[in-house]
This record gives C-alpha cells, structure tokens and sequence, in this order.
C-alpha cells in the first residue's frame, strides 16, 4: 500500500510506452487514471482500440467465454424484464462492451424462447475496437433483424431498453489519491531509472476525495472511477423519459474503501501495470457503493446486491447445467459442469463477482434481485 516511488523493470518499451515517456519527459508525471485511459483507449496503440483481447489466445477469458448458461441467463433476464416493463413494441437490447459477442449469442439464442421479445427487440452494442466490431458482426449477423454500432451509450436513440454492462466498469480508467502527512496527493507515473515508468506523487495536496474515509491511514490509497459517472448520467436521461433497466455484473467490493485495486493481465498472467503500454490489459475492482450512489443520486433505482452465485443459481444455473450435461457425453458433458462450476464456484468467479441492476425510478424489481440497495458504508479494505 505503500505510494512512495518504486522502480520497475518494465522490459522493452511499446510505440505508445515511447510516446508516453516523451510526454512525461515534456510536461511531467501524469495521473494513474490519464496512464490507464492512454494504454487502454489511445486511438493509434491503445489495447482495446486495435487488438482483440479475449480467449485462450488472448488474456483473459471472460464469464460467457467459460460457460454459454451465462449468456442464456441473460437474455432469459432480459425477456423477464422487458415483460415487467409491460411488453413495450419497441425494446433496445444494449450491451456496453460486448466482446467477442459470445454473451449476446447466448442471450439471443435463448430469447427465441419468446418470440414476441424478439420481434420487439433492436440490439445496440457500444464499442470501440474495430476488431471487436468485426467479430461481433460474424458473431451476431444472422441472430439479429437489426444490429447497430456505437462509441457510447449517449449516441443511442432514447426509447424503452435493457443494458447489459458485463466487465465494462471495471475497465474504465480510475484516479488514485494518497493519504500522506500533509493531505491527499494524486498518484502519478513518472519517469524512474533507466527511462522506465514508475509510481510517484503529485506535488500539490488535493481535499479528501468524495467517499474516502477521514482516517485513513498515511500510505492508504483511495480509488475515483470519474468516468463512471458519465455512464451513470447517460443512463439516468434514458430513464428519465422511458422504461429503462441496466444489468451490471463485474468484480468489486461492495463498500467504499481504501486499497489499491489496479491490476494488469497479460497473456493470463498478472503482469506489472506499467509493462508494456497498450499491450497489457489494465483494470481496477468496481465500487458498488459508489456506483449506487450515483445511480441513487442521479434519480434511478438501484436493486440488489447479489454474488454471482446467488445471481445465477436463482436464474437456473444449477438445472440448465444438467440438461446441458445429459444431452452430451464423455469430456464435454464434464466440461459443462466445469464451466458452471466455475462461474459460481466461491473460490473462483462465485463470490468475487457482483450484481446489481440500475432502473428507472418507478420500475418492478427485476428478476433475481427483488431487494433494493440498502446503501453502503466506509471501510478499510486491505485484501485484493
């Protein structure tokens, strides 16, 4: 937890780590979150912008690369809730960083259980990687009567709709701040020995970031997702003026705390955050409390919370695994039970991940997650 400035072997540089460095070297260190925003979304080199990240030959796999019941709960969430909405004519299918677009061909190959919601339904996938976008195409092109492609949610016609956010806030660039003797600081990436990248602090204190703790501890480090905000907002104007009801599903913590979250993940190895510019894929865990603050805050419904496990036995994991189980054999019968097994496995996916659905203010409870926030509190957060 320490914040004091540690030189690391970063290794070979990228083209982006280049234009980083000559960009520090210029104007000096910049914040964490202005680092993550350049390696994930640089329009040249950034990682999401020009390479395809999922599947055994990429990073990282992702809950509907392990399993396809994920995929098929959704979209039987989905029909559910389109149905509490009251059956609208007309329904926007939204996903907020689709992918590969496996979870959507999941979700949609279980909607034709409901024919009526499938004639409703107009699918809306927000991405920014040409890649991605081409894949999701083969994917999805022949499942769909009408496919569209946006850079952000705000570009989507308003109108009823679902939005699925799976593992998208987590990749939406955080700040840091530090708690050290004399206030707040930003952390920074500087510039260490032998023209590496480093960790170091903004030379003027900050105020007491919103939601951090007064006591935390000198060295304590405190996470701001502002970007979150953003995407809050956007989903509050659709809400304002129409059924509106957004699934998100990611890994986190469900009280705001004090840890250093940020993590790199490079050929599905954990891998140092500042390697490899562009070519390492970075997140940082989800603050549930301060996601339905916002959400609270901005006039929406927050309902929930759940683990992934509760979540997803509730929506009939356990008996669509074995009906998946006995109408296969040998090793792929066990591969669907592995794969089920471990989406909620406690010690895998079951507990880290978390569910919370945000709604329009006058919605029904949504499937699975009847409860509604009851808000979250401040904590000191030592692990992950």
């Amino acid at each position: 937890m320490s914040a004091t400035a540690r030189p690391l072997q970063n290794g070979p540089t990228t083209a982006l780590g280049e234009a980083l460095m000559r960009r520090i070297g210029a104007a000096g260190p910049i914040g964490v979150g202005d680092f993550m925003d350049a390696c994930l979304n640089d329009a040249q080199h950034g990682y999401y912008r020009v390479r395809e990240p999922l599947g055994r030959d990429g990073d990282f796999i992702t809950s509907p690369e392990v399993s396809q019941i994920f995929g098929e709960l959704i979209g039987l969430w989905a029909v559910e809730t389109w149905r509490a909405m009251g059956g609208p004519d007309e329904i926007s299918l939204i996903e907020l960083g689709p992918g590969r677009g496996t979870l959507m061909a999941d979700a949609l190959r279980a909607s034709s259980l409901a024919p009526d919601f499938q004639k409703a339904c107009s699918l809306h996938l927000v991405e920014t990687s040409a890649p991605l976008r081409a894949r999701q195409e083969s994917a999805l092109g022949s499942m769909a009567r009408k496919i569209s492609w946006y850079d952000t949610l705000e570009q989507i016609e308003p109108g009823p709709s679902i939005v699925i956010a799976n593992e998208f806030f987590d990749a939406l660039p955080i700040q840091q701040f530090v708690a050290t003797s004399d206030g707040w600081r930003e952390r920074c990436v500087v510039l260490g020995g032998s023209n590496a990248f480093s960790f170091g602090l903004g030379q003027t204190p900050q105020p007491l970031p919103a939601g951090a703790p007064a006591d935390a501890l000198e060295g304590d480090i405190f996470e701001l997702r502002p970007a979150a905000g953003d995407v809050i907002a956007q989903l509050a104007r659709r809400g304002a003026v129409q059924p509106m009801a957004a699934l998100v599903i990611d890994y986190g913590h469900l009280t705001s705390a004090c840890g250093d979250t940020l993590q790199a993940v490079r050929h599905h190895r954990a891998a140092d955050p500042l390697s490899a510019p562009g070519e390492t894929d970075l997140t940082a865990h989800v603050d549930f409390a301060a996601l339905a603050g916002l959400a609270s805050a901005s006039g929406l419904r927050v309902w929930g919370p759940l683990d992934q496990r509760a979540f997803l036995l509730s929506l009939g994991l356990a008996q669509r695994c074995e009906h998946l189980a006995a109408s296969a054999c040998g090793q792929a019968a066990a591969d669907v039970r592995a794969g089920a097994k471990r989406l909620v496995d406690p010690d895998q996916m079951g507990t880290l991940f978390k569910v919370i659905a945000i709604t329009s203010p006058q919605a029904l409870a949504p499937p699975a997650l009847e409860q509604a926030w009851d808000g979250g509190g401040v904590a000191r957060r030592s692990e992950q």
